[in-house]
């Protein structure tokens, strides 16, 4: 049990460090976004092999509907967001339930959304769960540091882009991240 929980520690530290340190790179533009038009599903679909594993282990169907589109994005950082934004799905979903994501493409921007099927988001913290460290009342049950979706806003808005919520107590969540399609 000892070693079991130096293992525990030390993987949430090695998170913890491999946030933040992700969080000051995109602050301090050492690391630049650079966003070039590509097709959106490569990233999407990366993004979805990368968690597998993960939504198996809760007996979570990820599916993928209409991924067709083209944007300006920087693959590296996107398929980041959209992990963000899978993994929260997948953490916050029932166990047996699915996690949606679909491609919308709009004149300006295309949208990948991410539905879970999970405890939904209060009203009164929609706007606040995309701040550094913040944590809902419930979401502190679950492991996490409140940087996830705080990086999800930030490569979004350094592209051009933006992440949008919306959600219901009970019903579940979309997250919605915005990419720019024309220059």
């Amino acid at each position: 049990p000892i070693v079991r929980n130096i293992r525990e520690q030390s993987e949430k530290l090695d998170f913890l460090i491999r946030s933040l340190v992700k969080a000051s790179r995109l602050e301090s533009d050492v690391l630049a976004v650079r966003p070039v038009r590509q097709p959106i599903a490569p990233v999407v679909e990366a993004a979805m092999a990368t968690l597998r594993e993960t939504a198996a282990e809760k007996q979570i169907r990820l599916l993928a509907e209409n991924l067709e589109g083209e944007a300006f994005f920087d693959g590296k950082w996107t398929q980041e967001a959209l992990e963000n934004l899978i993994d929260n799905a997948i953490k916050y979903s029932p166990a047996k339930s699915q996690v949606r994501i679909r491609v919308t493409n709009y004149e300006m921007f295309s949208a990948v959304h991410v539905r879970d099927q999970g405890m939904g988001i209060r009203e009164e913290e929609q706007a606040l769960i995309f701040g550094r460290f913040y944590r809902g009342r419930e979401a502190s049950r679950q492991k996490g540091l409140g940087l996830g979706l705080y990086l999800v806003r930030e490569i979004a808005a350094r592209q051009g882009g933006y992440v949008r919520v919306r959600s219901a107590r009970g019903a579940g969540s979309t997250f919605s991240f915005f990419l720019y399609r024309s220059v």
